[in-house]
């Protein structure tokens, strides 16, 4: 350091540097390669670390170098990975804040805009991505998340080992899952695939088996649960309008009880359910049905998981319960990839997490117009085991 300026007023340091003599290591910034020849000289502003309570800006003298295959190029600087005017360690900083705190928080801790710090985010975990081994895909996952009227839904592509979102697409057609089969995967590497958990969306279903037809499509149990807690709230919408007087009003407003997990009630909510279930079988059955078919994953073999289905088919005899008739005509056309869960296990639960991670980056960003950048942080999330906390209120 050769020189240096303080502002007391606006709390402001400017240092001058150079390298040492001797130092002359230089580095061509477009191959990497080491060159010799020095060109011109000149002097980049960075911002770096403050110190004390005073904003540090750094003059760096730098050289211009002449690299036989580039030509006349800048040299490389560790401490300096891009054009922008901050330095690398600046720009770890405000990434590691950016982990456990919002944009525009972190912008008013270090004094900058919400855009700098969001390109600041985004270069940090750039450098990290870059940085490491991305394991082979052997197991994966397809889902979709809904964000509204105007950009509609995005194609979620993960890895179920390791948990963590690899793709993210507009849209959820068939030509979005073909893009990443394209674009993300060799034709070795899509031959690796193992299994593919997706839930019954016809698109995802025809893209995986035109990519990788030797890939066994799973169905994600929690869609199929998800389409019997639909036939139980269509069931007690059609008892609603039949029923009449005291009946009627005891169906109303039990939607969100009808749909929730036995397990998952207390007494006082089991007892609602009872006096409910007392003057209406047909709720109860359409309830219980809903409930025993969870057991359907618990079977390892082929023969008793079909067994157990067509007993819980043979329930529905005599019931004239038309959703749950439907939702078993559904269950019937997808039985293969039913039954593809006792011929190769995967992780169910892990899709639903990398989309609650999504959903709590999204909900705590505001939305993201990016989605490389989205992806870069559902990425981080994943690898570092990040966990949201949610505080509430007091009353």
């Amino acid at each position: 350091m050769y020189r240096q300026e303080i502002n007391e007023a606006a709390k402001e340091l400017k240092l001058w540097i150079r390298r040492k003599r001797g130092n002359r290591k230089l580095v061509c910034s477009g191959c990497g390669k080491r060159v010799g020849e020095i060109v011109a000289i000149y002097e980049r502003e960075a911002r770096d670390m403050p110190c004390f309570e005073y904003s540090t800006t750094v003059v760096i003298e730098l050289y211009r170098v002449r690299c036989p295959d580039c030509g006349v190029k800048a040299e490389k600087v560790e401490q300096l990975p891009s054009k922008s005017p901050f330095s690398k360690r600046l720009e770890d900083a405000v990434g590691l804040a950016c982990e456990s705190a919002a944009v525009r928080r972190v912008a008013g801790q270090w004094g900058l805009a919400s855009s700098t710090v969001r390109g600041m985010d985004k270069r940090y975990l750039s450098r990290w991505a870059a940085g490491r081994r991305k394991p082979a895909l052997r197991q994966m996952g397809v889902d979709e998340i809904y964000l509204g009227k105007k950009q509609k839904f995005v194609t979620v592509v993960s890895n179920l080992e390791t948990s963590e979102p690899l793709w993210l697409g507009r849209e959820r057609k068939k030509e979005t899952l073909d893009e990443f089969f394209a674009t993300q995967l060799s034709p070795y590497q899509r031959q690796g695939i193992e299994a593919a958990c997706v839930d019954m969306w016809k698109p995802f279903r025809l893209s995986v088996e035109q990519c990788a037809p030797q890939c066994r499509i799973v169905y994600d149990k929690f869609h199929i649960l998800q389409h019997a807690a639909r036939a139980v709230d269509e069931v007690r919408r059609a008892e609603f309008f039949r029923k009449g007087g005291a009946a009627r009003e005891l169906v109303k407003g039990k939607r969100w009880l009808l749909l929730r997990r036995w397990v998952h009630l207390n007494t006082d909510k089991k007892r609602q359910l009872n006096e409910l279930f007392a003057l209406n079988r047909r709720l109860m059955k359409a309830y219980l049905l809903k409930e025993s078919l969870d057991r359907l994953w618990n079977y390892t073999y082929e023969g008793s998981m079909l067994r157990y289905l067509e007993s819980w088919v043979d329930q529905l005899r005599w019931q004239r319960l038309k959703p749950m008739d439907k939702l078993a005509r559904m269950l019937l056309d997808h039985l293969e990839g039913i039954l593809n869960y006792c011929r190769t296990k995967v992780p169910l639960g892990v899709v639903e997490a990398v989309n609650g991670n999504i959903k709590a980056l999204l909900r705590r960003g505001r939305g993201y117009q990016d989605l490389s950048y989205l992806l870069l942080k559902a990425q981080r999330i994943a690898a570092t085991k990040t966990e949201f906390v949610a505080f509430r209120k007091a009353a």
